[in-house]
């Protein structure tokens, strides 16, 4: 067989074989998915021709297919010199019907609305907005996606290394002859990571080789890719506890899960998991577990490192809004920088559906009477504030049905405010919170529980709340009042903080119920004349300051109140500050760039992972006492007090991702393990780098901790790939509360700088948490 690249033209048989060898790809990858002989897969398969939209004149053919691995989509030109390119269905975000996207909006017209539809990428790669020559293809096309998208999604870790593998293995074979030559074997080994000698790779392909043909065909891919996938570690582990005729009995399994794993536990669970697990029917009917069956319930979700049970609401929702953690974002509009960057409606989606909870909107006077949002004294566009409420509206609650509060920072004329308040109460109706809850006037918030689907404003107000009940409220439509709170545009004027007359429109002013924004002078001041619905906003700097100097008093304070945190107005590359020290200090809405991929966004992702990632996070028992003596830098003997000694065995790694593309390019793997919480807590450590080998590396080191704080604590695993010549580049990560460990050996699942998962990669570790002495 030859590995050349040019291909002699094909014969008739050889076209029909080829045609015969891609519909067999076709049946295994449709197979795989679920999705034999689906319609909405075969019209993905056969493909259409779309308009790319990019300008009002600039409209051209593009023909959409999905490839033979069914997971790739092909876009190709119409142009005479053709030109093509190609995306992986799994960087799709979603798929949306409609003229939503903004350059859908300003480039076509009304009319189309049904034949339009857009691809939105995760990262920053920009939508593809495409238009179809009908409503029913046009929909046709976002069903099928979508249907494609949920069913790759769902695939368990095992298939999707299969599939994964199996499509690695179609590229190297140049020549689609459904053979591997020796050439081939060591390309197919770099796209999966793994760099071999020479010597070594030539072993290896003459070890499967078994017919000595000088390729490899068939039962010998096979028996390749079970040499590629075989794991010595869990061979190991299952042989200690297969004490049936070589494999695990349900007393077997029952002992590992008790032992091992450090579950609470029965008989019949153990039954359960091989009924559920267990590939070979034989084995199944004499409820024993394979070695297969055993690396299948390992690599299910329940039995990774995060306790299923956190993944759903399980923490007590009826406390007061201000005993939680909230998700919240900072300059929400923003798609980049703060100087120049886009804003879009897209950015709102995006963080909703993240999982936050508060968003910010930056509202100036727009043209045509319409307001419009974006970074004030700045290049960055805008985008109107109509707009961004009925997207906010749309996809509020898709990710949690707990409320939304939205943040405003008010630059707007009184006519212009006017057009906000109609806005919000048009378009959001009854689900805006415009009196407090329940009778009379409230002594305390009401929980995320009673405000479900709901929306909450936070901005300046007239009047005190309890002059509504007192019926003192001005009766003019426009009132000057004094402004005693941070400045209007938290960057950039913050000379102007002095007292000043401000023009509010009552109907705005109203609106504002539980989240009155007030400018903080002290903790005294604060106790003494402020009402628990009047909230301050503090720059990075001061609320660090406060969180190290006087960190018991701030967290007695947001014990009866909301604190807003939001970054330095320096950060004009919207970097991000750690949000750790403020939620030590018990600060609810501490808000950070959502657009920007960094180390404090993973952190945030991390610590809101849990409790169904509702968006809240309810605040440890001594952070929600009036009269806690909690100080997370002095340290002070109490309940928060829980010394525990963390055991991490780092075992192995599984097809970790390439950091450059280039396919000679081979990962030289790295493990840190960090732990984020109070001082006392923090710390990093790391296992040496192992070379060239990226698809399954083997470490089996160990690493100890100490966590005092336990309730606060976070651990971040991160992979990198090592460089003794310039600093490590990222590979993935994952971080997770440190009350959501699940003990002994578990998969860690691993994403990307964006925060999506990568679907084949992880990590192999054992954990063990006990009492220090």
């Amino acid at each position: 067989m030859s590995c050349v690249r040019r291909q002699p033209k094909r014969s008739k048989s050889e076209e029909l074989l080829h045609h015969a060898s891609s519909q067999r790809v076709i049946q295994t990858n449709t197979k795989l998915l679920g999705m034999e002989g689906d319609p909405d897969l075969q019209f993905l398969l056969q493909g259409g021709d779309l308009l790319k939209v990019l300008s009002p004149s600039w409209k051209k053919t593009r023909n959409l297919k999905l490839q033979e691995d069914c997971k790739t989509m092909w876009c190709e030109s119409k142009k005479t010199f053709k030109s093509s390119q190609t995306f992986p269905v799994s960087n799709i975000s979603a798929v949306r019907l409609g003229r939503q996207s903004k350059g859908l909006k300003k480039n076509t017209e009304e009319h189309v609305e049904g034949r339009c539809f857009s691809i939105l990428f995760k990262g920053r790669r920009k939508n593809l907005d495409l238009m179809a020559c009908s409503e029913e293809e046009a929909n046709c096309w976002v069903r099928s996606l979508e249907k494609l998208i949920s069913s790759l999604n769902n695939l368990n870790r095992q298939q999707t290394t299969e599939h994964w593998i199996f499509s690695c293995l179609r590229k190297a074979d140049k020549n689609k002859d459904d053979k591997l030559c020796q050439p081939e074997m060591k390309s197919f080994l770099q796209m999966i990571n793994i760099e071999l000698d020479d010597d070594y790779a030539e072993m290896l392909f003459k070890k499967c080789d078994k017919s000595k043909s000088g390729y490899l065909a068939g039962e010998e891919i096979e028996y390749f890719y079970n040499l590629l996938t075989h794991r010595e570690e869990i061979d190991v582990i299952y042989g200690e506890y297969a004490k049936t005729t070589g494999f695990m009995s349900t007393r077997n399994l029952l002992d590992f899960l008790m032992k091992e794993q450090r579950e609470k536990t029965t008989l019949a669970d153990a039954e359960k998991i091989i009924e559920k697990y267990e590939p070979d029917e034989h084995a199944k009917a004499k409820k024993l577990l394979s070695i297969d069956g055993f690396l299948m319930f390992l690599h299910n979700p329940e039995a990774m490192i995060l306790n299923p049970d956190h993944k759903e609401v399980y923490q007590d929702m009826e406390q007061p809004l201000n005993h939680y953690f909230i998700s919240s974002s900072h300059n929400t509009y923003l798609m980049e920088d703060q100087l120049k960057g886009p804003s879009d409606t897209e950015a709102y989606i995006r963080a909703l559906l993240k999982g936050c909870r508060c968003v910010e909107l930056d509202c100036w006077d727009g043209s045509d009477d319409e307001p419009v949002i974006y970074h004030g004294y700045t290049l960055t566009s805008k985008i109107l504030f109509k707009d961004v409420i009925k997207a906010i509206k749309e996809y509020a609650f898709k990710a949690s049905d707990y409320p939304v509060i939205l943040s405003l920072e008010n630059h707007c004329s009184v006519e212009q405010q006017s057009v906000m308040a109609q806005h919000m109460s048009s378009i959001l109706g009854n689900a805006l919170v415009t009196t407090p809850l329940g009778d009379g006037m409230p002594t305390n918030f009401p929980s995320p529980e009673e405000l479900k689907g709901k929306f909450l404003i936070k901005g300046k107000r007239l009047n005190k709340l309890e002059d509504s009940f007192a019926d003192a409220a001005a009766e003019a439509e426009n009132t000057d009042v004094t402004e005693e709170e941070e400045s209007n545009n938290e960057d950039e004027q913050e000379e102007k903080k002095s007292k000043k007359n401000l023009t509010l429109a009552k109907e705005l002013s109203n609106m504002v119920i539980y989240c009155k924004s007030v400018h903080f002078h002290s903790f005294k001041d604060a106790r003494k004349n402020q009402s628990f619905y009047e909230m301050a906003s503090f720059k990075e700097g001061k609320a660090m300051n406060l969180a190290e100097e006087s960190a018991n008093a701030y967290i007695c304070h947001n014990v009866e109140k909301l604190s807003r945190i939001y970054p330095a107005g320096s950060r004009t590359d919207s970097s991000n500050y750690n949000p750790v020290p403020l939620w030590n200090a018990g600060c609810q809405i501490v808000a950070l760039n959502f657009q920007t991929v960094c180390t404090e966004m993973d952190v945030n992702q991390g610590r809101f992972l849990v409790n169904g990632k509702s968006g809240y996070i309810l605040k440890p028992a001594y952070m929600r006492d009036g009269a806690t003596e909690f100080d997370p830098i002095t340290l002070t003997r109490g309940e928060w007090l829980q010394h525990k000694v963390l055991h991490i065995m780092i075992i192995s790694g599984q097809q970790l991702p390439k950091v450059k593309k280039k396919i000679s390019s081979i990962v030289d793997p790295l493990v840190k393990v960090q732990i984020y919480g109070v001082p006392a807590d923090v710390a990093e450590k790391e296992i040496s780098p192992v070379w060239n080998n990226g698809f399954n590396p083997t470490w089996n080191e160990n690493l100890q901790f100490d966590v005092y704080v336990p309730e606060l604590a976070l651990v971040r695993f991160l992979i990198e790939d090592h460089d003794s010549m310039s600093d490590n580049e990222f590979v993935g990560q994952f971080t997770l509360p440190f009350n959501s460990l699940q003990m002994g050996y578990r998969h860690v699942p691993l994403l990307n700088k964006n925060g999506d998962l990568l679907p084949s990669a992880g990590l192999f570790v054992h954990i063990m948490v006990v009492d220090a002495e």
